[in-house]
């Protein structure tokens, strides 16, 4: 149905109106004026424009149709299809509505309700309560929530009579049903709309449009009007919400008129005609200007023939005033030419200018793409020599191990002071035992039994002789023993050696089952050696949107090793980098850190590169080298470029050993290399060398593996010739085991001959000694006192020699302290000179990389500064361009309203000469007319324009007024078609709800005269008289009367769209038995409406309705002695 804009006002008389969107609305003032028939009208606009437009005569036909025999004719055709429809529609349940019906209200300080909350039904619902309680105040809080006037509530003039007695503002709350693929904004407001209205004394009012958990979505009228709209709400229209009054007055007192206009109201048939009463008016006001254009062409095609006349008075001047012209229009675009010329010399400067800022900006992206190349290195740079550390804990322990060895040699020289002073005391004691001896030997010869003697010296000879060669027995075994312990303490070694071989190889063995596991994890998956679940990061990159390139990664799945004997080293060399990633865009690598941090992969390096293929095959040694790049095969040109980068793969020299890279880097003069038995290695050019080892680690064996199978089998044989070494090296470790048992036993054995031996001597010497009494107690005394002398000097001798070997065991102890103390000093040296040479190495780098950071830093400061000036240059052109361009458009505008484009061959000048001729000979003719034929064409345009554009304005406005015409005639058509079919509904649902209470009548329109009545036969009518005569409703009962105009309303509901339909007190005048009839109508009415909600007010009781999942009934509490008082407007 068609709909106009129109403006809401407020329900407030003090506020003024505020636009509102194009929902239709009726106003109040539709009541006091009613709509003309459109029939009629369009009748009386036929006349009217007979008189006005003569040309449309022919074009306009009256329609000679009898309209009663129309109706009848539609009846016919439509009647028993309305029919059928409705009683089919009876006996169906109609759905629930999923927008637009009330689901719950809340009434706060509004009119006689302090707080008053309804939750209603989707279908019926019968609000019922005693007269005071407050029931009309639901329907009244639902106009005004939903936008309606205050006026339409018949309960008030305005807002603030709504406000209950003693306070100062009061709140409506409304929630609306939003649900189904037809919901208004789902996604913002949800299954539920809650629109709050709040208005005070002073008379302001505000709404909230809230979604349904609370969220304020709009504070505006205009969206509570665009709720309305989308659920075709309308909460003004009478047959949408009736009123206590309006009821009343509608059920009693309405006369044929009034239900003819609440007729066309309710259905929006007289907005439509409204409209198009307005359109109607519009186009005659048309045909009037238009009559008024057409008087006014005599005119000036007189004025047009008049100019012409002086024009061609003038045509002797003509040809001159055209030359004069063309000269003008000439020099007009010669200038423009010129104009031209000169802005395109301009815009060649500026674009020969711009070429050079690429080119510089160029090398300031280039020198920023190094110096990020270079702070890159130097922060790896900073890491390794970090990574370096001190020599501090190295000089310490050099200081420490110099101190315990000059400690050593002080006490090594005081023994050696000490065994030289023994060695002088045994020479002394020597001699003193030989003095003695000597006394001893003559004192024998003097003695004069010699004979007697003889017998105890043999003995003592004999027991000496014994001691003698028990101490050889003690020197062969001590000769023995003394070798042993040093056998004993290699085997220990050895075995202990053998022994950590074999837990060696039993680790090795580990590894390699551990690495088999790996590599048959990597055949299953490719991505298993470079991380966790990175085969989901990888899916995840192909799947994201990047600033830069797509991030490339793992690297080490584009590398693949071509030289297997050097595969452990390289995975541990390389096994950070081939696990990272790259990115060209430094906003891509916060993205890609968190999907590896997500995949727990935090420690694997994301690296920055330039996308930049360039050139490396500067930076390699001769072709007989190898290098890590020559040992490698890279599918992928980037990652080449990264580790060339990083690791500088392309010069970094690959041999066996040591000493194999050392002769390398000399041959080449300069270099780095890492040899496979451990060790990093660098030469410089000025020839010094550096060496530290590789560090530990353990390799991923998944790593650089071409084929997971032949990793697999090489790993195999490993383990194989792993168990064959372990049980080579176990056997080893035992046998040693059993040699040391035994040599330990044959120490024991000969420890034991050793104390026998020991024992032998001691009993012969004291034999000896005891036998050597007996001798001296024969000899004189002073010959025993010499012996007892000798013996001691002897004893003192063996002491001395005691000392003496006690002191030369302890200095060469010392001496072999101090000779392991020296070697390790030196080693310790060794270790500091090759420390500082490494740590000066990777200073020197640093140093190297901070001067090309500073030689790039003043050449990127160059370029900028050069990049500024050239850009002023550029701008300065620029806005000299512009200038010339905005003079140049200006000239070309002019010149063509001028005149049309003129092509220039000549200068200016030139052109302005010859016209300064012409128009000097033009003058002088022109004195002679007394006008210039210059302003005779003027003018003759002018007049000729002025006349064209009259009569262009006016054919195109009479073609329009026509089409507007012939779409309102269509339209009216249609309008009265609508009408037809609306009331033809109405009359058959009409008679079908009266035959519910066995009534016979009938709902008669005239179109013609606004009118619409009702005529009905009640049972004992149809009893006593038959179908000879009709009541008419002013005769009826009031029950039949509030039956009869039921009836009637649930006819016309059936020919709306909105979905809520209120009425209060319909049941007023009714007696129990139409009541109760008219109730099982409406409820029957509202179970099979599909989609319509009923809010019905009643003040009797409902014991008669049962409540049921599509009725719902709410009763009002009845009225407190001290509720508020409204007080209404006289």
């Amino acid at each position: 149905m068609p709909k106009r804009r129109a403006t809401v006002q407020s329900d407030d008389e003090s506020v003024g109106g505020t636009p509102a969107s194009k929902r239709a609305r009726t106003d109040d003032s539709d009541a006091a004026s009613p709509a003309p028939a459109p029939a009629r009208r369009a009748s009386k606009g036929k006349s009217r424009r007979r008189d006005e437009d003569d040309d449309d005569d022919d074009d306009e036909q009256e329609d000679a149709e009898d309209s009663g025999e129309a109706d009848r004719q539609l009846e016919e055709q439509f009647g028993a299809t309305i029919r059928a429809n409705y009683e089919s529609k009876q006996k169906t349940s109609g759905g629930v509505a999923e927008f637009g019906i009330i689901e719950a209200i809340q009434l706060q300080q509004f009119m006689c309700h302090q707080a008053l909350t309804f939750n209603f039904g989707p279908q019926m619902n019968f609000i019922i309560g005693h007269n005071g309680s407050g029931k009309s105040a639901v329907l009244t809080a639902i106009t005004v929530a939903l936008g309606g006037k205050a006026a339409a509530t018949g309960r008030g003039n305005g807002l603030k009579s709504f406000i209950r007695e003693g306070q100062a503002a009061a709140e409506v709350t409304i929630m609306l049903k939003n649900q189904g693929e037809e919901a208004y904004k789902p996604k913002e407001y949800g299954k539920s709309i809650v629109i709050n209205r709040r208005f005070t004394k002073e008379g302001n009012s505000s709404w909230k449009i809230k979604s349904k958990d609370g969220r304020v979505i709009s504070t505006k009228k205009e969206e509570l009007a665009a709720i309305c709209d989308h659920m075709n709400i309308q909460v003004d229209n009478p047959m949408n919400v009736l009123t206590q009054d309006s009821a009343r007055q509608f059920l009693s007192a309405s006369t044929p008129n009034d239900k003819y206009k609440f007729f066309l109201r309710g259905t929006q048939l007289s907005q439509l005609s409204d409209e198009y009463t307005a359109c109607l008016a519009n186009v005659s006001a048309t045909n009037r200007v238009l009559a008024q254009k057409k008087e006014a062409i005599p005119d000036l095609k007189a004025s047009l023939k008049e100019a012409t006349a002086r024009f061609e008075e003038a045509s002797k001047a003509r040809d001159q005033a055209r030359k004069a012209d063309t000269l003008k229009k000439e020099l007009a675009w010669a200038h423009v030419k010129a104009k031209e010329t000169e802005m395109q010399k301009q815009q060649e400067e500026v674009a020969k200018q711009e070429r050079r800022l690429p080119k510089i900006q160029e090398q300031i992206d280039q020198a920023n793409a190094e110096r990020t190349v270079i702070d890159e290195s130097m922060v790896e740079l900073e890491k390794e020599h970090d990574a370096i550390g001190t020599r501090d804990h190295l000089k310490d322990q050099k200081s420490k191990i110099t101190q315990k060895i000059k400690v050593n040699q002080d006490e090594s020289r005081a023994l050696h002071d000490d065994i030289k002073n023994i060695n002088n005391e045994i020479r002394g004691v020597d001699a003193t035992i030989e003095g003695y001896q000597d006394q001893i030997a003559k004192e024998m010869k003097r003695a004069d039994n010699e004979s007697a003697r003889k017998g105890i010296q043999d003995q003592i000879k004999a027991a000496r002789d014994e001691a003698t060669a028990a101490d050889d027995d003690i020197n062969k075994v001590l000769a023995e023993l003394q070798p042993m312990e040093a056998q004993l303490k290699q085997l220990r070694t050895d075995s202990e050696n053998a022994q950590r071989q074999a837990n060696d190889l039993r680790g090795e063995i580990m590894k390699c089952d551990a690495a088999i596991q790996n590599c048959e994890k990597a055949e299953r998956d490719r991505y298993a050696a470079y991380g966790n679940n990175i085969q989901q990061v990888v899916q995840r990159i192909e799947q994201t949107r990047w600033h830069g390139m797509k991030p490339i990664g793992p690297l080490g799945v584009h590398v693949k090793l071509l030289k297997p004997e050097y595969g452990d080293f390289l995975r541990l060399q390389l096994g950070q980098q081939l696990t990272s990633f790259a990115v060209t865009d430094s906003r891509d690598q916060g993205t890609l850190k968190k999907m590896l941090a997500d995949a727990n992969n935090q420690q694997t390096m994301i690296h920055r590169f330039s996308p930049d293929l360039f050139d490396y095959q500067q930076g390699e040694p001769p072709q007989q080298v190898l290098t890590v790049l020559r040992a490698l095969e890279i599918d992928d040109p980037h990652v080449l470029r990264i580790l060339i980068n990083k690791l500088g793969i392309e010069s970094r020299v690959l041999a066996p050993t040591r000493q194999e890279a050392e002769q390398i880097l000399r041959q080449l003069g300069q270099g780095q290399a890492w040899s496979r038995d451990g060790f990093n290695l660098v030469r410089w050019a000025d020839g010094g060398e550096s060496s530290v080892p590789s560090g530990g680690g353990r390799p991923n064996p998944m790593l650089l593996a071409a084929k997971a199978t032949d990793e697999i089998k090489r790993y195999l044989a490993e383990k194989q010739q792993r168990e064959t070494e372990y049980r080579n090296a176990d056997m080893q470790a035992k046998d040693l085991q059993r040699q040391w048992n035994l040599l330990r036993q044959e120490q024991e054995r000969l420890e034991a001959k050793h104390r026998n031996f020991d024992e032998k001597r001691y009993r012969a010497k004291n034999r000896s000694v005891q036998l050597q009494k007996q001798l001296n107690a024969d000899v004189p005394v002073h010959l025993g006192a010499i012996r007892d002398q000798l013996e001691e000097s002897e004893n003192q001798k063996v002491k001395l020699l005691a000392q003496v070997a006690d002191i030369v065991s302890q200095k060469a102890e010392l001496d072999a302290k101090n000779a392991e103390l020296l070697a390790e000093r030196e080693k310790i040296q060794r270790e500091i000179d090759e420390f500082d040479g490494v740590k000066d190495a990777a200073k020197n780098k640093i140093m190297k990389e901070v001067e090309k950071r500073t030689k790039l830093n003043s050449n990127i400061e160059h370029w900028q500064k050069k990049l500024e000036e050239e850009q002023k240059k550029v701008d300065e052109a620029k806005h000299a361009a512009g200038i010339l361009e905005q003079e140049f458009t200006e000239w070309t505008a002019k010149a063509e309203e001028y005149c049309e484009r003129v092509e220039a061959k000549r200068t200016p000048d030139a052109v302005q000469k010859q016209l300064q001729s012409v128009q000097l000979a033009l003058q002088a003719r022109e004195e002679q007319q007394g006008a210039t034929v210059e302003d005779m064409t003027v003018e003759v345009n002018k007049a000729k324009d002025r006349l064209d554009k009259a009569q262009n304005d006016l054919s195109q406005m009479s073609a329009l007024n026509r089409a507007l015409k012939d779409s309102l005639t269509s339209r009216l058509a249609r309008w009265q078609e609508f009408r037809r079919h609306i009331a033809l509904r109405c009359k058959i649902v009409f008679s079908l709800h009266l035959s519910q209470r066995g009534y016979y009548g009938k709902v008669m329109f005239d179109h013609e005269k606004e009118t619409l009545q009702l005529k009905v036969q009640t049972d004992d009518q149809a009893a006593t008289q038959g179908r000879s005569r009709d009541k008419d409703p002013r005769s009826l009962s009031g029950g039949e009367k509030s039956f009869s105009t039921i009836c009637l309303l649930l006819s016309l509901w059936e020919s709306i769209g909105c979905p809520l339909r209120c009425l209060d007190e319909f049941d007023v005048f009714m007696d129990a038995v139409n009541r109760r009839i008219s109730m099982k109508m409406m409820i029957d009415a509202a179970n099979s409406s599909d989609k319509k909600q009923y809010i019905l007010i009643t003040p009797q009781d409902m014991n008669n309705i049962a409540p049921g999942p599509t009725v719902r009934v709410q009763r009002m509490s009845d009225p407190e002695r001290n509720q508020g008082i409204l007080h209404f407007g006289s």
